[in-house]
């Protein structure tokens, strides 16, 4: 079960440190829908893999209400189609390009992505000079 965080605007102000977001994700939030978001808390919720889609304040009331209507629901964010779904009913959302490409390919994970290029960045370290004999 995946929960989803749907928020009003600027959501995230003031919490410009990592443990904002890391602490939403081990309470099991796993995507974020809002008005606005904090742009350092935006960044850092990129970081760790949680994505945050914006939508009018219209739509987050619809939402909101959708889902206090019903005593049971079910409620999906679909990041390729920047769509929000409660109980049929589809809301689009807006994912900037930048995260949906990270999403959609994986690459949002830094430390994966080192991980992966560990010979590549190897060759890269052996071929200058001031790195010579630098370990990874």
């Amino acid at each position: 079960n995946v929960s989803i965080l749907i928020v009003n605007e600027n959501f995230g102000c003031g919490s410009s440190r990592e443990h904002a977001p890391q602490a939403l994700l081990r309470w099991g939030i796993r995507a974020i829908i809002g008005e606005s978001f904090a742009e350092i808390f935006y960044g850092n919720c990129l970081a760790i893999g949680i994505p945050c889609a914006t939508a009018s304040k219209s739509i987050i009331n619809n939402l909101k209400s959708d889902i206090k209507i019903k005593t049971t629901h079910n409620l999906t964010l679909n990041v390729q189609e920047q769509t929000a779904t409660v109980n049929g009913e589809i809301y689009p959302v807006k994912i900037e390009a930048g995260p949906l490409e990270m999403f959609s390919t994986g690459r949002w994970d830094a430390t994966s992505q080192l991980i992966t290029q560990k010979d590549s960045i190897k060759k890269t370290i052996s071929r200058l000079p001031y790195l010579n004999n630098f370990m990874i």
